[in-house]
């Protein structure tokens, strides 16, 4: 007997006013969910069959699909991409060579080795296009929907070329294989094709095309930038003309003439600017000025002198005739002191004394008039010089207006000299930039190949293998999403609020009629558990009447019924069993009897129910047949003679067990439930949609009948990580149809 077949179980959500009394609400116990492996296996496990099938078939496929496979030959050759080459000269190439990275610079390579215009030059170079026995080996069709016009033949013979050339170029690219080596600057091209000859010739001409292809885009670089070159030196040499010419232009409209250069302070080439003659003049006049200036200054200085001094130095005469009047004066004092003044001698030197002072004033007068000639010439030639100065000052300050703009052509024509010379010069540095040798070196050519590259028959088992492990792990995953049956006798409470009230094995290989007789048996042990859950259901014991339903056909229904009434008769209780599925009746086939007369006979009061009921050959057991199959049951069912059948008291038995029909598309089963004191609802584990049991249960709820609970039929291995399984040599089926009604 199962552990929770000796708790009260009957579910807590029943309607207002159905639930037995003295019945307690069951309450579920906490339940411990499978962790996602096992989960995982369980879903496998329980589909292993499926599963083992599909990798079988896709390996069949592998094996199917190398068989009938062409074989494909490859050929490699191996080829090494430098990542500087030598250079020959000091002059730099038009292409930087101090690149971001080695990555960059290899990934670059390897693109260009699966480029397009590669594949081209191959086609071209081996005369591919035209190679009908090449598209034949690949299969492919060049000349497809090739639609010949009316006009031109020229014009559709060029464009069979062009599509030859394509369809040529895509069967390479598809075919061709480029792997770096890691590690190295070593790079393996690979062909593959069904003629093993035709790989080796392809892989050969793949890397010697890439090397002619590298050596003509560096030199057709070299003479795009010396084309390039070309065009802006010419360009830069008319704006050079025209600028010079604009700045003569304006040097002749303004006047402004500038001859040699002067550096300036910043020094170097570029900070040398010329000198206008205004500007050279007045820096020659401005010298003369201030030495004038300083002429002019010395003259006054020296009349000043003149002026404040009677007898100045820089007069020779005057200071002789000073020097004789000292000596006449002197002596004309001796002879004071002797003679008188009428003395001749005295006379005669006073005369002389007078004579010499009158040559001295003249004297005197003639040395200031001599300089003050030289300070009025000092001054004149100052003056002069200044009005020169100024009116080319003048002329100055008029002409740096222009200058501006002058200045603005020169720097033009020198800016537009500087970069044609810089222009000119790498024109020349190009010349011989681009003469160094290639980065790239056939290490290995291609040899025809030996043996088949592909089909490989375990890669191919493998890959196949791989392949069905997943639609097999894909078809598992959409079953387990769309598989809404019961695995979890637990689940009944939570997702149907029902109690559960056991458990059934599946049977195999045994009769279940002998099953349920045989005490020792399985089965017998699980509806002993499942009658002794009954008895717990009321306050009174086991319901004196109880309907046994499902919600589909073949849910063991009719196998349970008769169980639990052999179980209570077994235990001394008077039992009746009643086929009530005047449908499809299905008891008289467990007790080998014909099914002449029975419910269908006492509902219509054609009989009564004593002449109806008959001994099953168990003790305390009797069986009241469907009788024969009425056109409408359901009218029958409505009918007072139901009611009065099972109402306590009419029939002298202890209990009642009715086998009712399925639920869902039947009004039988809800009339017949509202007539009993409760029914047990049968699901069959791992098939009945939850769904259809939810919309039975509706039914029967909204026909307010008593739902005790229910028990789960057919539980097998799958149904062993709940704890529910019956792991003791049970089987996977449950017999025919007929027995699991």
């Amino acid at each position: 007997m199962e552990e929770n077949s000796s708790r009260s179980l009957v579910p807590a959500n029943y309607p207002a006013g159905s639930m037995p009394a003295g019945v307690q609400p069951y309450e579920s116990e906490a339940k411990i969910d499978l962790s996602p492996i096992e989960k995982i296996f369980r879903a496998v496990l329980s589909r292993k069959w499926s599963v083992l099938g599909i990798i079988l078939l896709c390996m069949i496929g592998g094996f199917v699909v190398t068989a009938l496979a062409t074989p494909l030959y490859t050929s490699s050759a191996r080829i090494e991409i430098s990542r500087q080459q030598a250079n020959v000269t000091d002059v730099e190439g038009v292409e930087d060579s101090d690149r971001s990275g080695d990555n960059e610079f290899y990934d670059t390579q390897y693109s260009l080795l699966q480029s397009r215009s590669l594949a081209e030059r191959v086609v071209r170079d081996q005369g591919l296009a035209s190679d009908d026995a090449f598209f034949e080996a690949f299969d492919v069709d060049p000349d497809a929907g090739t639609v010949v016009p009316d006009g031109d033949q020229g014009l559709q013979t060029a464009r069979d070329r062009s599509r030859r050339l394509k369809a040529a170029t895509d069967v390479l690219l598809n075919n061709v294989a480029i792997a770096p080596i890691r590690g190295s600057s070593l790079v393996d091209v690979s062909f593959t094709s069904p003629d093993r000859a035709l790989s080796e010739r392809v892989s050969n001409a793949w890397v010697e095309q890439f090397i002619e292809s590298n050596l003509a885009r560096r030199f057709s670089s070299t003479a795009d930038a010396r084309e390039f070159l070309e065009k802006e030196i010419d360009e830069l040499r008319e704006n050079l003309e025209e600028s010079e010419r604009k700045l003569v232009d304006y040097a002749s409209d303004t006047g402004i003439v500038t001859f040699g250069g002067s550096e300036s302070p910043g020094g170097g080439e570029a900070n040398t600017r010329s000198q206008t003659l205004v500007q050279s003049e007045l820096q020659a006049m401005s010298a003369n000025l201030s030495q004038a200036r300083a002429e002019r200054i010395a003259a006054q200085s020296a009349l000043q002198q003149t002026r404040g001094n009677s007898d100045p130095a820089s007069n020779p005469t005057a200071t002789r005739l000073r020097e004789r009047r000292a000596v006449i004066a002197a002596e004309r004092a001796r002879l004071l002191a002797t003679f008188e003044p009428e003395y001749p001698a005295v006379k005669a030197l006073t005369t002389e004394l007078a004579s010499l002072d009158r040559a001295i004033g003249v004297e005197e007068g003639r040395g200031r008039s001599v300089l003050q000639d030289n300070y009025n010439a000092a001054l004149q030639r100052e003056n002069q010089l200044s009005q020169q100065v100024n009116a080319l000052k003048s002329q100055f300050t008029g002409q740096n207006q222009d200058s501006i703009q002058y200045n603005i052509f020169e720097r033009e024509v020198e800016t537009n000299r500087q970069l044609y010379d810089a222009l000119l010069q790498r024109y020349k540095e190009i010349g011989v930039a681009g003469v160094g040798p290639n980065n790239v070196a056939v290490v290995d050519r291609a040899r025809i190949a030996d043996r088949p590259s592909s089909p490989s028959l375990p890669i191919n088992l493998a890959l196949a293998s791989l392949l069905g492990l997943a639609l097999a792990g894909g078809y598992v995953f959409v079953r387990e999403q769309l598989d809404q049956s019961l695995r979890d006798p637990s689940d009944l409470k939570r997702m149907l609020g029902l109690a559960s009230l056991g458990t059934v094995p599946t049977m195999q290989d045994q009769d279940i009629g002998e099953a349920v007789m045989d005490r020792k048996s399985l089965l017998s042990e699980a509806y002993i558990s499942i009658t002794a859950s009954l008895s717990f259901l009321t306050s009174h014991g086991t319901p004196r009447s109880i309907l046994l339903t499902s919600s589909v056909p073949n849910e063991g229904k009719s196998t349970s019924a008769l169980a639990i009434a052999h179980m209570l008769a077994r235990m001394g209780k008077r039992t009746l069993l009643i086929d009530a599925d005047m449908r499809n009746p299905s008891v008289q086939k467990y007790f080998d009897m014909k099914n002449t007369k029975g419910l269908s006979n006492l509902l219509s009061g054609n009989a009564k129910a004593d002449d109806l009921i008959a001994d099953s050959g168990t003790d305390n057991l009797s069986i009241l047949m469907a009788g024969p199959i009425p056109p409408n049951p359901a009218e029958l069912l409505s009918e007072a003679h139901l009611s009065e059948l099972l109402a306590p008291g009419s029939l002298d038995f202890d209990h009642i067990v009715i086998d009712s029909p399925p639920v869902l598309g039947l009004a039988d089963a809800p009339l017949l439930a509202s007539n009993v004191e409760g029914v047990v609802f049968t699901i069959k584990a791992n098939d009945t949609k939850f769904r259809s049991v939810q919309s039975a249960i509706m039914r029967l709820r909204s026909a307010r009948a008593t739902i005790f609970g229910a028990i789960v039929t057919q539980v097998d291995g799958r149904n062993s990580a709940y704890g529910y399984g019956y792991g003791y040599g049970y089987g996977y089926g449950y017999g025919s149809k007929s027995d699991d009604e």
